[in-house]
């Protein structure tokens, strides 16, 4: 293909339309180029432009997120977010999606979404010390689902595995919402010196610009244009558009990385993530405030008769860009094939504000800079009120609260279902040791992991509660925050930051707009009450499927990723039942709210009811008791109250322990409401000094309770008894089942 044939087409609405650009954003390309584009320049307008990598529908409303706090050094905007974690060093982290990919082809989606989020990390300067994700699949008994479910959890533990950093715990959710649009997101955290952080602003003009990692091919080719449109009957035309991971590639391209960032000869580096080498490169140029100039010729191929269309638009894995100071080239070079990885000066910084390829001695591109970046296109999408919202969800109040004739069959079925039955499948099949610094691995209420060579430790978590957030986004946005601050306190760390995962349909519709708008609008209240700003982040909207078993939108999916800091490793707390004969005291009011809880689904068929409210100032004060706590040794089980409510809670710190429990329980009319209610603000502690405690929550205008006696092989209370085994059969049994194909 000539010069002529890669750059000519005539640009047709047609052409114009599958680039998933609207005549109105056309016409802007028009008066920002004061000329047609060419077919290179408009496939760069289509990607940079993409709900994907231009928020253009989201950030309008990520601007009004908390996002400061005295101990980031860097919020959104970056490649990750950055915290001081005190004695010279920080924690860098971010959650990225990985949906649509997932769907089509999921082992290689999930794996290069892992691939990818962790480049976002070590591009900084970070080693990776921790993955952790956030799964939601549909019906189990939907015939593709046992599919993806293999798929995604194989190429995560995959990659992951192979590249050498521990996965360490995440969350997984069942809902027919899921059908025909999975969610993968993939969060990972590492650490770095505080003076040995790297951003991505090219500066210096003339500085040379450099390709490192592995050649590009075709894959990938428009995947963040196919992130940012729903999928119809057809999705699975769109396999060639999912990337291709090679692990082993990754951990070489990590250690040559950390090997260069040791020295002093890097002015800014970029990954090549969605859209490739075009995002990583306008990014670059736009952020430093420059122009850039790239020769397409020396861009290291792996395909014959690559057009600078397909190289700028590929999205082959383990890339990255570079600036380097002058005269470090061969310096650079001889690290990166040392560690066998392509190398390359493929440009250099300029003072024009333009991108300007060059393809066989012509110049194929020439696009100010501006319009790509800053000035893309921001919308301010039409959204229902809050009241119109929910008179649109026809969510029906919750009516009387149905009673239970077996208590303790109510507990073996919750154990067991899709939500709730034990993960262990999934997680046994992720390296959650590698590294050796995993002080906690998946199973509890947040992952722990040592900065090695000191007493730290970070906790991380990842939490949502869809079904809330349907039901009323306000208060699911909340709750999705106060659980993840919940958790990491129920280990004992201080909740630092959060990155987040917003995951949504399609935009265009008022109804859907109205639940990102809301949920926004609930996390920013929660984040600030909490002291707990939002550091990192993406938007994943158009999460739709109009295929045949599809079900439309999927359920707004505002995934959180929280990170706290433990001083000392050696302090963190489990959720497991140490011991018989101490008293499990309850923390935290129980009014018995069963609107939205997975008894009432589960045990009787129903999705009725408002969304528990959460009250940020119990949690804070309950989160501060809880460190308290367990920082002086006064507990030695802490468990925080969500799905499924008390019991199961219990039961589950029952079966950490193999220990039983003996309950007593109030005397109230309808004791089910207590006991599977899901209010939110509550934890269960063990002690031997429940008056100690219960004091120290009094202290903090909690209430406290004993409630039961650890002891025993079953989980007892007035009228029922489950025993440990029945309990742990039913718990690990549902994945099992399910992927051997019995179900």
């Amino acid at each position: 293909m000539t010069v002529a044939e890669a750059t000519a087409p005539v640009i047709t609405p047609q052409i114009v339309a599958e680039h998933g650009l609207s005549t109105e954003e056309y016409d802007r390309i028009l008066a920002a180029l004061g000329r047609e584009p060419n077919l290179v320049e408009l496939g760069i307008f289509s990607v940079m432009w993409s709900e994907h990598c231009s928020y253009k529908s989201s950030r309008l409303h990520l601007k009004k997120l908390p996002t400061e706090a005295p101990w980031v050094i860097c919020g959104p905007g970056e490649n990750a977010g950055v915290i001081d974690i005190g004695d010279g060093d920080a924690a860098i982290f971010k959650m990225e999606s990985h949906n649509h990919p997932s769907y089509i082809e999921p082992y290689q989606g999930a794996a290069t979404g892992v691939g990818g989020i962790l480049r976002d990390v070590f591009t900084m300067g970070a080693r990776p010390i921790a993955n952790m994700n956030a799964l939601r699949f549909g019906r189990p008994d939907h015939p593709k689902m046992r599919h993806l479910i293999s798929g995604v959890v194989s190429g995560i533990g995959g990659y992951g595995n192979c590249v050498g950093v521990p996965t360490v715990g995440g969350e997984v959710n069942f809902d027919t919402a899921y059908d025909g649009n999975i969610l993968v997101n993939a969060m990972t955290v590492g650490v770095a010196k505080t003076d040995k952080i790297f951003y991505s602003a090219a500066t210096g003009i003339g500085n040379p610009i450099v390709y490192v990692g592995s050649k590009t091919g075709r894959d990938g080719i428009h995947g963040a244009t196919m992130a940012s449109a729903d999928f119809d009957e057809n999705s699975d035309e769109k396999r060639p558009t999912v990337q291709v991971g090679d692990p082993f590639t990754e951990k070489l391209l990590i250690e040559a990385c950390l090997e260069l960032m040791a020295t002093d000869a890097i002015v800014a580096i970029q990954d090549m993530g969605a859209a490739g080498l075009t995002s990583s490169s306008v990014e670059m140029a736009s952020k430093g405030g420059a122009g850039i100039r790239l020769d397409m010729d020396k861009v290291p191929q792996r395909e014959e008769g690559m057009t600078p269309y397909e190289m700028m638009l590929s999205e082959s894995q383990e890339r990255m860009l570079m600036v380097l100071k002058p005269g470090r080239e061969a310096e650079a070079e001889a690290i990166f094939r040392k560690w066998e990885l392509d190398f390359a000066v493929i440009g250099e910084v300029t003072d024009t504000g333009h991108m300007v390829l060059e393809w066989q001695g012509d110049v194929v591109c020439d696009i100010p800079l501006g319009p790509l970046a800053d000035a893309a296109p921001e919308y301010d999408r039409p959204h229902l009120s809050l009241d119109e919202y929910k008179a649109w969800a026809k969510v029906k109040p919750l009516g009387d609260v149905p009673k239970s004739a077996n208590i303790a069959a109510d507990l073996l079925k919750l154990m067991g279902s899709p939500n709730l039955a034990s993960r262990r499948w999934i997680w046994e099949q992720y390296d959650s040791q590698v590294g050796a610094d995993t002080v906690q691995k998946p199973g509890g209420d947040a992952a722990v992991v040592r900065v090695h060579g000191s007493r730290k430790a970070l906790a991380i978590t990842t939490d949502c509660t869809p079904r809330y957030v349907y039901a009323d986004p306000y208060e699911g946005g909340k709750q999705a925050i106060a659980e993840a601050y919940r958790n990491l306190c129920a280990v004992g760390a201080r909740p630092l930051a959060v990155t987040n995962c917003l995951n949504f349909g399609n935009p265009q519709r008022p109804e859907i707009m109205a639940q990102f708008v809301e949920a926004l609008r609930g996390m920013g209240v929660a984040c600030r009450a909490l002291d707990f700003p939002i550091v990192s982040g993406n938007v994943s909207l158009y999460n739709e499927s109009k295929a045949t078993g599809g079900g439309s939108a999927i359920l707004p999916t505002p995934a959180i990723g929280g990170v706290g800091l433990l001083d000392d490793w050696s302090k963190s707390a489990t959720i497991a039942f140490k011991a018989e004969g101490e008293t499990l005291v309850l923390i935290g009011h129980s009014t018995g709210h069963v609107g939205q809880s997975l008894w009432l689904d589960v045990c009787h068929g129903r999705k009725d009811g408002a969304a528990p409210t959460v009250d940020l100032d119990v949690e804070k004060r309950l989160g501060r008791l809880a460190c308290d706590l367990i920082r002086d040794g006064r507990v030695s089980g802490v468990h925080d109250i969500s799905d499924g409510g008390a019991l199961v809670a219990i039961a589950e710190m029952a079966l950490a322990g193999m220990i039983g429990v003996e309950l007593t329980l109030p005397n109230v009319p309808n004791p089910v409401a207590i006991m599977f209610g899901e209010d939110q603000g509550r934890m269960l502690v063990t002690t031997r000094d429940a008056n100690g405690v219960i004091a120290a929550a009094s202290a903090a205008n909690l209430f406290a309770a004993p409630i039961g006696t650890t002891g025993g092989d079953g989980v007892r209370g007035p009228g029922f008894a489950a025993s440990l085994a029945d309990l742990r059969a039913a718990h690990e049994g549902f994945f099992p089942t399910l992927m051997s194909n019995e179900l």
